[in-house]
């Protein structure tokens, strides 16, 4: 599975690096995807994970890598959807955000279940969705210096299409993703991690 993983990971990776809308926003929007490649490969012996949080870094880190290659804005398929809608905005970013909450809720929850941070189950979810939303928080952080330092430059990389409640929507989908992922994904996350 690792090595089916790594090569669909490069593939994308490297079709997402061919002549993107411009490197500067392609480097912001692939950076988590590539610093989360580096510490797994750092950690894969150590601290092995499930398959369902391999696959879910795998498709976040995708949707990552194609929001670098066009900019969140003007993903072609989310361009139609809205189109077929007959919206105005392309929504692709919210689906990155919802995945915001989705996968550090999953991967919180194993980091704290194997360590042995928490032991009760209402505890832990109450955590794991404060962790999601803490990293949802810190990402609009990092978005608004980035804007500060990079200026009009930065308009790619933060695709807010005009919207002046972006960056609550954003975090709210971050919410609604580490909600849906401990209802949805829970049980099947912990038969994996009993058999770790």
């Amino acid at each position: 599975m690792q090595l089916l993983w790594l090569v669909v990971f490069l593939a994308v990776l490297i079709w997402s690096v061919i002549n993107p809308h411009d490197y500067p926003t392609w480097v912001l929007e692939a950076s988590p995807a590539l610093i989360a490649l580096l510490v797994m490969a750092m950690t894969r012996r150590t601290f092995p994970l499930t398959p369902l949080l391999y696959v879910l870094i795998l498709l976040h880190s995708i949707l990552l890598m194609v929001g670098a290659h066009y900019t969140y804005a003007e993903v072609p398929l989310f361009d139609w959807i809205s189109e077929m809608l007959g919206h105005s905005r392309n929504n692709f970013d919210k689906l990155g955000h919802f995945m915001q909450g989705v996968v550090p809720a999953i991967a919180a929850c194993e980091i704290l279940v194997r360590k042995e941070v928490v032991n009760g189950r209402s505890w832990l979810n109450v955590i794991v969705v404060a962790v999601s939303l803490a990293i949802s928080a810190f990402y609009e952080l990092l978005e608004w210096l980035t804007a500060e330092i990079m200026g009009g430059g930065a308009e790619a990389f933060l695709g807010t299409q005009g919207y002046v409640w972006d960056t609550q929507s954003d975090m709210a989908l971050a919410l609604l993703g580490a909600v849906t992922a401990l209802i949805l994904l829970g049980r099947m996350h912990d038969d994996q991690l009993r058999k770790l």
